[in-house]
Formats: C-alpha cells, sequence, structure tokens
C-alpha cells in the first residue's frame, strides 16, 4: 500500500464529475487500499478518489476509527437514494481544505447504495456522523467541496483563513 498525494483546493481535479467504476480490477483493489492509508495516514475519515487524482465513482471511510474501533468502508459507485427529513449542521473539516472547516448542514440519515470490492452490493441506512461522512465524500465525486455548501459570507472567511494558513 501506498500514501498518496492529497491534492488540494483550487485543484481543478476536485470541481470534476467523476465517471462510474466499470469493472472491479486489481487496479482498483489497489487505489482502494492506498486510498485507506492514505486517509489513515493523514489522519481523517473519508477520502474520496478524486481527491487523490482520480476522477471515478469511489470513496472510502472509516467513521469510528479515531475512537478506537477500525470499520473502515470501501464504496464504489455509491448513490444516496432518500434521504431523512431531519438536519444537522455541523463544522466540516476537508483534507482538500486543510486547516479550515465549514459549517455545513446535512440530512442526518441517509439510504445509500454502493458495490464493496467483492461485487457485492449494499443498500443501508447510514445515521449520524457516518450519513454526514458519506455524503461529504459523495460531494467529491460529484465535483463539490465543502466550499460549495455555504453562504457567500461564510466561504468568503473560509477562503480568507485558508489563504492566510
Amino acid at each position: 500500500m501506498t500514501v498518496r498525494t492529497i491534492l488540494t483546493w483550487p485543484d481543478g481535479g476536485l470541481s470534476a464529475m467523476c465517471t462510474p467504476v466499470e469493472a472491479i480490477t486489481d487496479e482498483i483493489r489497489i487505489l482502494a487500499a492506498d486510498m485507506l492509508e492514505t486517509m489513515y495516514a493523514a489522519p481523517g475519515r473519508g477520502l474520496a478518489a478524486p481527491q487523490i487524482g482520480v476522477l471515478q465513482r469511489l470513496f472510502v471511510m472509516d467513521a469510528t476509527w479515531k475512537e478506537g474501533t477500525a470499520t473502515p468502508v470501501i464504496c464504489i459507485n455509491p448513490e444516496v437514494i432518500s434521504r431523512g427529513s431531519e438536519e444537522t449542521t455541523n463544522a466540516e473539516g476537508c483534507l482538500s481544505i486543510p486547516g479550515v472547516t465549514a459549517n455545513v448542514t446535512r440530512p442526518t440519515e441517509v439510504r445509500m447504495v454502493w458495490t464493496d470490492l467483492s461485487g457485492r452490493v449494499h443498500e443501508e441506512d447510514l445515521t449520524g456522523f457516518s450519513a454526514l461522512c458519506a455524503q461529504h465524500e459523495l460531494d467529491h465525486l460529484d465535483g463539490i467541496v465543502t466550499l460549495d455548501r455555504v453562504d457567500a459570507e461564510q466561504r468568503a472567511e473560509i477562503l480568507a483563513a485558508y489563504e492566510a494558513a
């Protein structure tokens, strides 16, 4: 496994729409392993393929490892198929916009479908931090960063802090 370089904003690859993974190949397995290694080393809780320059619909996440229990999830061609009505606003960090957070409002529950490395399709309800993390990573696959989820005033504040760092 290799720790890869994480692209930082305003790299153009972070704004690109990703293409579906066509087949689960050895290349995809190596990519997923490298992404987990990179995420843990960063240290983050999620990482999407475009953050390391690969414009494919794949992300990894582990919502619990910082509390002591590693539960890595590899999501190939993920899709949210429904969202709960309850929302929360949280300070979100992003490995591609280091050193700053943005107050982002998202549903606290989502139903998501994805394929794992063995080709098995999962359809699960995600709640709490897992739901928020998955939505953040899915945004990356659609070329959306946290800066795109805030109003103009907060964006200006975030950019000022980011550029000063």
